[in-house]
């Protein structure tokens, strides 16, 4: 199931993100406004995932494989394919 899950949040970040903030708490405290949250939302969806899954699963540390993935999840946001990918 969380393989599913992942799969998912590639393929539509921001309905993920949707979901997971009005059925949980996730986001909770994570951010220190809303705003940050609002704004990964819109610009940033994968990346936003990824660091509250950071935040969550290892308390914020950030070790380099850590911030590799991230890198990977912006490059995904930014890309030219992640317009096509929204509107499909």
């Amino acid at each position: 199931m969380p393989c599913l899950l992942a799969l998912i949040a590639l393929i539509a970040p921001r309905f993920v993100v949707a979901v997971i903030w009005f059925t949980s708490n996730w986001f909770s405290g994570v951010f220190p406004s809303a705003l940050w949250g609002i704004l990964g939302f819109l610009f940033l969806p994968t990346a936003l995932l990824w660091y509250t899954a950071v935040f969550h699963w290892w308390d914020g540390v950030w070790e380099p494989w850590r911030i590799v993935v991230l890198i990977l999840a912006i490059a995904t946001d930014v890309s030219p394919a992640s317009g096509r990918r929204d509107r499909g």
